[in-house]
C-alpha cells in the first residue's frame, strides 16, 4: 500500500546514493556529523571583535556616597528660618522660605538666595552637604535651630549606559565616563557580571542585560576554483543555523566552470598535519533531497568548489599557447606588411609603365 501511494502521488524513492559506490559519501552518511534535520546545539556564544552588543541598564542610580559636582540639582527644604534679635530672643522680620530646587554652580556652590548667600558643596556627599548648609545657616546667617533636608530629585547615573556598544579591536567596549571593560572571548553571562562589577563604584546596585545585536566576528568561507584562472573567496556571516546548501545559496550556487566536486574543510588546531574534510554530494543535497552531506556549518568552515576538469584543461592550454599565438600574430602581421609593401610597390610600378608606354593610344 505504501509503495502504491508513493507511485500514485508521483514520488519516487531512491537509494541513499544511486549509482554511486563512493566510500567517502557512505562513510559521511554513517557518521554523527551534525547535518540538516539532525543539527547540534551550539555552545555558548563567545564575543569577539567586531561584534556589536546591546547593553540595557535596569538600575542606573547614583550611590549614596557619590560626591556632588557642578550641574547637580538639589532639593533643599528648611524650617525655623527666622533670624534672632541680637538684643534677646524675640523674632524680627521673616526671611524667604527655603523650599526649592537649587543647582550646584560652576564654582561648586549652591546659591540659597540673597538672604542666605552661597554654600560650597561640590565634592560633598548629600549628608556632608546637609551639615554644611546647617552650619552656614547657624554660624553665618544666625539662625537658631534650622531644620534642613537635602535630597536629589534626579538620582540617575552620570551617563546613560543603555545602547549599542561595538567590541573594539582590543577586545573592550566603552561605557563612556564609566571607563571600559574587556569582553573578548567571554560569554554574555560573563560579560553581564563583569559590567555590573565594574559599575559598582559609580552606580547603586547596578543591574544590566547584555545581548548581541551584530554577529560580525564569525564567518564561513566559500572558495571557488576558477579552472586555472585563479580562485575566488567569498565570506558570509555565520548565523548558527547554516548548512552547506544555505551557504552556497548566498553565492547563487555553482558557476559555469564549477564541477560537482565539493567538500567542507573544518579548521584544525595548529600543529595538526591532517586536514579535516567532509565530501559533499551535490546531486544528493539538491536533486535528491538527501541530507546526509548537507552538513551543519560551524565558524571558520571552508567550502571548496573544484572546477570542471575540461574547463581547467581548456584554460590551461589557452594560457600556454596564448604567448605563442601573440608572437605568431606579430610575425605574420610584420611579414604581411612587408609583402604588401613590396608587391604594392611593384603593382604601382607596372601601372606607371603601362601609362608611360601608352603607344597603343591614339596620338
Amino acid at each position: 500500500m505504501g509503495v502504491f501511494l508513493t507511485q500514485a502521488t508521483g514520488c519516487a524513492v531512491f537509494g541513499l546514493y544511486p549509482d554511486k559506490h563512493d566510500y567517502e559519501f557512505n562513510a559521511a552518511a554513517a557518521s554523527e556529523i551534525p547535518r540538516e534535520l539532525a543539527k547540534a546545539t551550539l555552545p555558548a556564544y563567545r564575543v569577539e571583535p567586531p561584534d556589536i552588543l546591546v547593553v540595557e541598564a535596569l538600575n542606573n542610580i547614583r550611590p549614596p556616597a557619590d560626591e556632588l559636582r557642578a550641574g547637580d540639582e538639589l532639593l533643599i527644604r528648611a524650617s525655623n528660618t527666622l533670624p534672632i534679635d541680637p538684643e534677646g530672643d524675640t523674632i524680627t522680620n521673616e526671611f524667604r522660605v527655603i523650599n526649592s530646587i537649587y543647582f550646584v554652580q560652576s564654582d561648586g556652590t549652591v546659591d540659597l538666595g540673597p538672604e542666605y548667600g552661597t554654600v560650597p558643596v561640590e565634592g560633598f556627599t548629600l549628608a556632608a552637604a546637609k551639615s554644611a548648609i546647617i552650619d552656614h545657616l547657624q554660624n553665618t546667617i544666625g539662625l537658631a535651630m534650622p531644620n534642613v533636608a537635602v535630597s536629589m530629585p534626579d538620582v540617575t547615573g552620570k551617563q546613560v549606559i543603555s545602547g549599542e556598544h561595538l567590541v573594539r579591536p582590543d577586545g573592550t567596549i566603552s561605557l563612556g565616563v564609566y571607563g571600559e571593560v574587556y569582553v573578548a572571548g567571554r560569554t554574555l553571562r560573563e560579560i553581564r557580571q563583569i559590567i555590573e562589577t565594574h559599575l559598582q563604584q559609580d552606580v547603586h546596585n547596578p543591574e544590566v542585560t547584555v545581548d548581541v545585536l551584530g554577529y560580525n566576528s564569525k564567518q564561513i568561507y566559500i572558495i571557488t576554483d576558477g579552472g586555472g584562472l585563479g580562485e575566488s573567496v567569498n565570506r558570509i556571516p555565520y548565523t548558527g543555523n547554516d548548512t552547506v546548501l544555505d551557504a552556497l545559496s548566498q553565492i547563487d550556487g555553482l558557476s559555469e566552470v564549477s564541477s560537482k566536486e565539493i567538500w567542507v574543510a573544518r579548521p584544525a588546531p595548529a600543529g595538526t598535519s591532517l586536514a579535516q574534510t567532509m565530501p559533499v554530494d551535490w546531486w544528493g543535497i539538491t536533486r535528491g533531497g538527501l541530507t546526509a552531506t548537507n552538513y551543519q556549518l560551524f565558524p571558520g568552515d571552508r567550502i571548496f568548489i573544484r572546477s570542471d576538469h575540461m574547463a581547467r584543461f581548456n584554460n590551461t592550454v589557452s594560457k600556454v599557447i596564448a604567448p605563442f599565438e601573440r608572437i605568431m600574430g606579430f610575425s605574420l602581421f610584420g611579414h604581411g606588411l612587408v609583402r604588401e609593401f613590396q608587391f604594392g610597390h611593384m603593382r604601382g610600378g607596372n601601372r606607371g609603365f603601362g601609362n608611360n608606354n601608352g603607344g597603343f593610344a591614339a596620338p
